[in-house]
This record gives structure tokens, C-alpha cells and sequence, in this order.
């Protein structure tokens, strides 16, 4: 048997820039960092900016790879 860590983003690679901004905005915001990306993707979604939303998102997915799953299922079923 073979164990991954938890926070093994399997199967989806974070891009290096996402990375990289993605622990600069965990310096910011410690453990509330994945839930501020999202509120931003959201905003971001409503506000019909689809590239700062992909960014968020991918901040979002560097942090909490499940939450950024129901970003995306969520505004899917809207759509």
C-alpha cells in the first residue's frame, strides 16, 4: 500500500507562478488564505472578470485543492 500525503494536489500540477503566489497569500493570511482566494475567485466570477478569476482560482487550488473543486463544480451548475 501505498500512502500519499494529504495535500497531494494528484492528477492537476500547480504552475509554478500559482505557487509562488499562492505561499506569498498564506504569508498574509495564514490558515484563512484558501477561503480568502475563494471569496476573490467568487468576486471576481460575479464580476464577469474570467482572467482574475482563473487566477484566484488557481491560488485557491494551490491551498485547498477540494475547496477550488467546488468553486468550480458550483459555478458549473450555475452556468
Amino acid at each position: 500500500m501505498q500512502l500519499r500525503p494529504a495535500n497531494d494536489n494528484f492528477g492537476k500540477r500547480v504552475e509554478s507562478k500559482h505557487l509562488h503566489a499562492a505561499l506569498r497569500h498564506f504569508a498574509q493570511y495564514g490558515l484563512a488564505a484558501a477561503d480568502h482566494a475563494r471569496q476573490q475567485a467568487l468576486a471576481a466570477a460575479n464580476g464577469g472578470d474570467r482572467d482574475t478569476f482563473e487566477w484566484w482560482l488557481e491560488i485557491c487550488r494551490a491551498l485547498d485543492r477540494r475547496m477550488a473543486g467546488c468553486i468550480d463544480r458550483s459555478l458549473q451548475a450555475e452556468a
